[in-house]
């Protein structure tokens, strides 16, 4: 008896049938039409293991949500201290589990809410932040002992930390009690989002101070957040994500170890922020790939012994790239996908934008809906009731493989290339991630790649109302930021900002103990900036075109 052919026959009827377009991609790749168990590698369950044990592709903890939901953050921050302590109350009292902190340009920058180049910035992006008075206003009537916080500052990032603990210890709160993120990933500001301050050394000198201080006073602190997030914003691929990510860790560790600190001493409190983006399998794909390529890294190319330094811990943010201005509501279905791609994917943190995010800052209704979208999928989709529930499916691990591969090849580029920080210096990573965002946008406009609202099912609709701010809000923030130095001791400030400079003239000196006192001493973000800048200078961009 002649086997029935099957294959040969569902091959045979699929090349008489047309399809919608002539190829379906992923972000990093083309897509057959079918996947079977040809397209995964053999001993698929022996290679894939267990959540809970290494690699751990299909999560870091053996039981994952059933034992405990992923921390539901909402990244919060507008106008003034108090305008921005009011959402975050009103988030709480909603059933959000975290603080997420964003900070305006001009407090990312290092500059004061009176400087000229802040005009028109002030509370725009972020919650205006001058000194020590805004933040005692910004955590007021908030338990840090019970809640955890992430802060989305890079540059300046030394100076929040030191802000947010003594705001703790006037609440009576010791160091060794605080529970939260500070983003300080520099590297990807000069890749992708542009808010840097000082040359790349000086910024690595920066993020490994963090590490060592936190490593001796913040002990239950996660001191960076790796963030692929940006990277992913500014056009990159999955893969790319990836790579370009890891290789920015690469670079954290190895200077971590070359400033004597241990790799299991700090490897534990590493954090990663990434993207979830549109294409459902693939965002899923690439965070379980996340997990393998790093703990292969930290055990075999670092050598850490503690299982802990080999786990990959990290927050997701929905693609505010993907939001559209046109027919904003259907951003809410796009962050119902990629949230839920977050979740399927173990993600230990998790924010989902608004849907009005393309229009202004986002209103109370909208981040309202956008955290009950993140209730709803844990207690009402069944998502996270098992442990990895797509694991095994053809297609995702196929796209695990490929983006786990695709992402080794982009490290191991920058590594014979001497590391990221001759990546970035060269350029190299900036021209291909504007590469990859010039291909995006031209599918977009070649309609090859459809996006709802934008290229296809148009319509009629009113312009949108944004949320607005206080027109008196900067005029008020720089009236504020006055009082306090009139009322401050100048000497005092003078001294500690005098104590700062001459600790950063000694390549070996710790930061963290000088920036902590003048922040004792209400020196203001832009005071203690420029008192840095003065020794390290500022960095000014590759011109690449």
């Amino acid at each position: 008896m002649v086997p029935d052919d099957v294959e040969g026959r569902w091959k045979s009827r699929l090349e008489k049938q047309k399809t919608r377009k002539p190829v379906f991609r992923s972000s990093s790749t083309e897509l057959d039409p079918l996947y079977t168990g040809g397209d995964v590698d053999d001993g698929l369950p022996e290679r894939l293991g267990y959540p809970g044990v290494y690699p751990y592709t299909r999560g870091v903890q053996p039981s994952m949500y059933r034992g405990r939901l992923w921390t539901m953050r909402q990244y919060a921050g507008f106008g003034s201290a108090t305008e921005t302590n009011e959402r975050f109350r009103y988030l709480l009292d909603q059933g959000q589990t975290g603080l997420s902190t964003a900070f305006d340009l001009p407090t990312q920058m290092g500059l004061d809410s009176d400087h000229p180049l802040a005009g028109g910035e002030v509370g725009r992006v972020g919650v205006a932040i001058d000194t020590l008075a805004d933040m005692e206003t910004l955590f007021d009537r908030i338990p840090l002992d019970r809640v955890t916080t992430s802060m989305t500052i890079n540059a300046t990032a030394a100076i929040l930390l030191a802000m947010y603990q003594v705001v703790a210890e006037k609440q009576n709160v010791s160091p060794d009690a605080l529970g939260g993120t500070v983003q300080n990933d520099l590297l990807k500001e000069y890749v992708a989002r542009g808010t840097y301050i000082y040359p790349p050394v000086a910024s690595l000198r920066l993020a490994t101070d963090i590490m060592a201080y936190c490593a001796e006073t913040i002990p239950k602190w996660n001191t960076i957040s790796i963030s692929g997030y940006h990277i992913r914003e500014a056009g990159a691929t999955a893969a790319q994500e990836l790579g370009f990510t890891f290789s920015h860790a690469v670079a954290y560790v190895q200077a971590a170890l070359d400033r004597g600190l241990e790799i299991d001493r700090f490897g534990p409190r590493l954090s990663f922020f990434f993207n979830a983006h549109n294409n459902l399998i693939e965002e899923v794909a690439k965070f379980r790939a996340a997990r393998r390529i790093w703990a292969r890294l930290m055990r075999d190319r670092f050598g850490a012994a503690n299982e802990k330094s080999w786990m990959l811990r990290f927050h997701t943010q929905t693609a505010g790239s993907t939001l559209t201005y046109q027919q904003p509501l259907n951003n809410a279905v796009r962050v119902t996908i990629q949230a839920l791609a977050a979740v399927l994917g173990g993600t230990q943190s998790l924010h989902t934008n608004s849907y009005d995010e393309a229009i202004g800052l986002p209103s109370e209704e909208s981040v309202l809906l956008a955290l009950r979208t993140q209730q709803i999928l844990a207690e009402e989709s069944g998502a996270a009731d098992v442990v990895d529930p797509l694991g095994g499916s053809y297609l995702l691990e196929h796209l695990t493989d490929k983006l786990e591969s695709g992402a080794l090849e982009i490290i191991e580029k920058i590594d014979r290339m001497g590391g990221a920080l001759e990546a970035i210096q060269s350029g190299f990573t900036q021209q291909e991630i504007h590469r990859s965002a010039y291909a995006y946008q031209r599918e977009v406009e070649d309609e090859s790649r459809r996006v709802v609202g934008v290229n296809c099912y148009h319509q009629e609709e009113e312009p949108a109302t944004p949320f607005a701010l206080d027109p008196n809000l900067e005029a008020e923030q720089k009236k504020r930021l006055a009082e306090v130095k009139a009322s401050r001791d100048a000497v005092t400030v003078e001294r500690a900002l005098a104590r700062l400079a001459e600790t950063a003239r000694d390549k070996g000196g710790a930061l963290l103990p000088p920036v902590i006192e003048c922040v004792r001493a209400y020196a203001s973000v832009g005071e203690i900036s420029d008192a840095l800048r003065d020794v390290f200078g500022v960095y000014e961009e590759p011109k690449l075109f």
